[in-house]
C-alpha cells in the first residue's frame, strides 16, 4: 500500500486533469472544487491496495459524483434569472499550458445533451478515455456508450469552429470590438459583426443584464447604442485582454462600475456571438483584478 505522502502525490498529481472534468461537466468551477474534494475524501477511505490505476479510478469518482450533481444543478438553471452560461475560465497565457480545444461555445452545445451523452462526449472525445473505461465509469455496455457519444458528437457538431482564430487576430478583434462598443461607434461595430450575430449576458438576478439573448445585426447594434446613451457618466475600462474557454475576450469594468468579461465567437472575420458575463458569483475568481494589475488567475 503507498506511504501516506505517496497517496497524497497520487491524488495531486491528477488534481488539475479531475477540476477540468469536473467543470465542463458542470460549468461552474467551485462546484468543481466540490467535486474534487468529495473524491479526496473518497480517495482517503478507499482500500488503496485494491487500485491499481488511479487516475481511472479517480476519474471514474469525478464523473458519477457530477452525473448526480447534474440533476440539481440543471433544476436550478431552469429557475435561474436571464440567460445563464458557464463559469468565465480564463486561458493561461503559455500555449504549452492550454488545457484542450472546448470552448465557451461548445460548453454551450453540451448543455442540450443528456447527462451520460455529456459524460461520454467529455470523457471519450476531449479527454481521451478508451471507450471500454467509459463504459465502466457510466455503467453501461460498450454499445451503449458508443451511441452515447455517436449522438453527443452530431448534436454538437455545427457548434465547432471549423478554423481556429489565430491568437493574434482573436486579440486584435477583441480590442476593436471593445473600444466601438465603448465609444458608441456603430460603424465600426457594424464592420464587426456578422448579420446573425446573438449576444447573450448573464447577470443572474444580481447584476444588471438583458434576460433573453438578442438575435440579428440591427438589433444588436441599437442595443449598444442604447447603452452609449443612457451609460455616459464614466468611460468604461480594459482590464486586460484575454482568452475565455478557447474564445478571445477582455476583462474590463463597464460604465455602471460592474466588473464583467466578453468572450467573442469569430468565424470568418466577423463577431458571430457576444457571451457577457456580469453575474458577481461567478467573477469571484476574477474580481481581485478590478484595480490591481494583478494576473488574472488561469484554469491550470
Amino acid at each position: 500500500m503507498p506511504s501516506p505522502d505517496a497517496t497524497v502525490d497520487l491524488f495531486e498529481a491528477q488534481r488539475p486533469r479531475l477540476q477540468r472534468l469536473a467543470y465542463r461537466m458542470l460549468g461552474s468551477m467551485a462546484e468543481a472544487e466540490d467535486m474534487v474534494q468529495d473524491a479526496w475524501l473518497r480517495w482517503q477511505a478507499a482500500d488503496r491496495a485494491q487500485v491499481r490505476e488511479p487516475a481511472a479510478y479517480l476519474t471514474r469518482i469525478v464523473t458519477r459524483l457530477c452525473l448526480d450533481a447534474m440533476t440539481s444543478a440543471r433544476a436550478r438553471r431552469e429557475t435561474y434569472f436571464g440567460s445563464w452560461l458557464p463559469e468565465p475560465m480564463v486561458e493561461p497565457e503559455d500555449e504549452d499550458m492550454r488545457f484542450d480545444e472546448l470552448t465557451l461555445t461548445l460548453m454551450l452545445a453540451l448543455e442540450r445533451l443528456s447527462p451520460l451523452e455529456r459524460a461520454a462526449f467529455l470523457l471519450h472525445d476531449v479527454f481521451g478515455v478508451p471507450l471500454d473505461e467509459v463504459a465502466t465509469t457510466l455503467e453501461r455496455d460498450g454499445a451503449a456508450v458508443r451511441q452515447l457519444a455517436a449522438r453527443a458528437r452530431k448534436r454538437v457538431r455545427d457548434d465547432r469552429p471549423r478554423f481556429k482564430v489565430a491568437r493574434e487576430e482573436g486579440d486584435r478583434i477583441a480590442r476593436a470590438f471593445f473600444l466601438a462598443s465603448s465609444n458608441g461607434d456603430m460603424a465600426a461595430l457594424r464592420a464587426l459583426l456578422a448579420q446573425d450575430v446573438v449576444i447573450m449576458s448573464d447577470g443572474g438576478g444580481k447584476a444588471h443584464a438583458f434576460p433573453n439573448a438578442i438575435a440579428g445585426l440591427d438589433r444588436v447594434l441599437r442595443l449598444f447604442a442604447g447603452l452609449y446613451r443612457k451609460l455616459t457618466r464614466q468611460p468604461a475600462v480594459l482590464i486586460r485582454p484575454v482568452w475565455i474557454d478557447g474564445l478571445p475576450g477582455y476583462v474590463s469594468r463597464e460604465r455602471d462600475d460592474a466588473l464583467q468579461t466578453t468572450a467573442l465567437d469569430i468565424r470568418d472575420g466577423r463577431i458571430v456571438a457576444i457571451y457577457i458575463t456580469r453575474n458577481p458569483d461567478k467573477l469571484v475568481r476574477i474580481a481581485g483584478l478590478a484595480g490591481t494589475g494583478a494576473a488574472v488567475p488561469p484554469l491550470h
